[in-house]
C-alpha cells in the first residue's frame, strides 16, 4: 500500500497529450488554447478618442485662443477629416478616430457651446489629452494571447478582436464512466429493499462536463466474464476509463482481475488514505489510463477530485494552481495509520484566513454530507491528534 504523495506522483508521471483540434471560437470556451494569438493590426488601430467633446490643435490653444468654431461633427466609425482651419475644431465622440489635423481632445464638461462656437471654460488643458494612441496596447504581429490559457469570455473577446473565428485548442480525451454492481439500479427504477440507485457515474459525468468532456456511461453487473470482455472492448474505443465499484477485496469485486486479464498495467492498488483506500490506477497502450475508484460515494468523489482532475488538467495543459490551505477550526482525533481526508465546510474570517469546520458523518457511504461540504482537509497519516488553528492542505470540491 502506497502513500497519497506516492500515488499522486505516479499518476502525474503518466500525463498524456491527446493532441489538438481546431474549433469555432464560440465553441472553445473552457478549453486550453494551443496556439499563440497575434495582433493582426495595431491596437488601438488608430488614435482613439476617449472622451466626448471637441478635437483641437493644441497650438491654437497655446497661442491664446479659447473659442473654437465647430467645423464638423464626427461619430465613432466615421472617417476622420484630413484638414482643419485655424482656431476651428471638430465635435467628436468617444471611440472616434482622431483627425491628423488635431492632437488634443477637450471634454464637454470643460466647454460651453453656443451658436456653433465651443468656448473653453476650464483652464486645465494639456497637449495630447484624452487620446488613446495607435499601437499603445499592442503592435501588429505582437503576441496578444499566449498558448496555455483557459479560454473564457475575455479570451473570446480577444479572438473576435483579432479576427480569429477559429482557434486551435487542446483535444479532450475520449472518456467512459463505468459503474458496476448488482445492487445498483437505474435512476428511474424503484429499488428493492436491498438495492440502491446509481449515482457515482452521474456525479462523475457532471464533473467531467465542466471540462467540456461528454463522457459515455456504462453499467456492468457482477459477472467476471462480461466485465473482462467489456473492459477489453473499452480499451479499443476510449483513452480514459473511469470505473466505480468492484475494486476492493470482496468475492464479487472482479475489476482488478479483469483489468489484469485484459493487459492493463497496474501501477498501484490501495492507498494509505480514508476514504478511498482500495483506489486502483493503471495504463494501457500509448495513451490509455484507467482509474478504478472505490464504489462508496464519498470515496469516488474524493478520488475524482484529488487524483483524476489534477491528472486531467496537467494532461490538457491547464495552468498550474498552487495548493490551497485552511486552518482547522476545532481539534480532531483520527487513530488509523491513514491519511484522513476529512469533509469540511470552509469560511473566511475578517483577516482573510480560511477556516475548515469538520463535518460529522457516517463514513465513505455518507454522500449526504457532500451537499454541505466545500472540500476535504488532508490530515497527515503520521499523527493522530490535530489541533485547532493548525494549517493543512484543503481540496476544494
Amino acid at each position: 500500500m502506497i502513500t497519497v504523495q506516492e500515488a499522486e506522483q505516479i499518476i502525474l508521471s503518466h500525463q498524456k497529450d491527446f493532441g489538438v483540434e481546431c474549433l469555432p471560437f464560440l465553441l472553445a470556451q473552457g478549453r486550453v488554447l494551443a496556439e499563440n494569438i497575434v495582433a493582426d493590426r495595431d491596437f488601438p488601430p488608430y488614435d482613439r478618442v476617449t472622451m466626448d467633446g471637441i478635437a483641437i490643435r493644441f497650438a491654437d490653444y497655446a497661442s491664446g485662443n479659447r473659442h473654437f468654431t465647430i467645423a464638423a461633427t464626427q461619430a465613432a466609425g466615421d472617417a476622420p477629416p484630413n484638414s482643419l482651419a485655424a482656431n476651428a475644431c471638430f465635435e467628436i465622440m468617444t471611440g472616434a478616430a482622431l483627425s491628423p489635423a488635431t492632437d488634443t481632445v477637450i471634454p464637454y464638461e470643460k466647454l460651453q457651446i453656443t451658436n456653433g462656437i465651443a468656448s473653453i471654460v476650464e483652464e486645465t488643458i494639456k497637449s495630447g489629452q484624452n487620446i488613446h494612441l495607435k499601437g499603445w496596447d499592442r503592435q501588429q504581429g505582437e503576441v496578444i494571447m499566449n498558448a496555455g490559457q483557459v479560454i473564457g469570455p475575455a479570451q473570446i473577446a480577444i479572438a473576435a478582436t483579432v479576427g480569429k473565428s477559429e482557434l486551435w485548442v487542446k483535444k479532450l480525451p475520449r472518456v467512459v464512466v463505468v459503474s458496476s454492481g448488482d445492487e445498483l439500479v437505474d435512476v428511474q427504477d424503484t429499488p428493492l429493499p436491498y438495492q440502491i440507485r446509481r449515482s457515482n457515474n452521474f456525479s462523475t459525468y457532471a464533473v467531467l462536463k465542466q471540462y467540456g468532456i461528454e463522457a459515455e456511461m456504462l453499467h456492468l453487473p457482477d459477472d467476471l466474464e462480461l466485465i473482462t470482455r467489456e473492459i477489453a472492448r473499452l480499451q479499443l474505443e476510449f483513452e480514459v476509463i473511469l470505473l466505480s465499484g468492484g475494486v476492493s477485496m470482496g468475492k464479487f469485486d472482479y475489476i482488478p482481475n479483469a483489468l489484469k486479464t485484459t493487459g492493463v498495467q497496474q501501477h498501484f492498488h490501495k492507498v494509505r488514505q480514508r476514504p478511498g483506500k482500495p483506489f486502483w490506477f493503471g495504463t494501457f497502450g500509448e495513451k490509455g489510463v484507467v482509474f478504478a475508484l472505490p464504489g462508496n460515494p464519498v470515496s469516488t468523489f474524493l478520488c475524482l477530485n484529488r487524483y483524476v482532475l489534477p491528472w486531467l488538467e496537467v494532461s490538457l495543459g491547464f495552468p498550474l494552481v498552487a495548493p490551497s490551505f485552511a486552518c482547522l477550526e476545532k481539534p480532531v482525533q483520527f487513530a488509523p495509520q491513514l491519511l484522513y481526508f476529512m469533509q469540511v465546510k470552509l469560511k473566511q474570517d475578517q483577516e482573510a484566513r480560511l477556516w475548515a469546520e469538520p463535518l460529522e458523518g457516517q463514513g465513505s457511504g455518507d454522500f449526504a454530507n457532500l451537499l454541505d461540504a466545500d472540500g476535504f482537509l488532508e490530515l497527515p497519516l503520521e499523527r493522530t491528534d490535530f489541533l485547532a488553528g493548525e494549517v493543512f492542505r484543503v481540496i476544494r470540491t
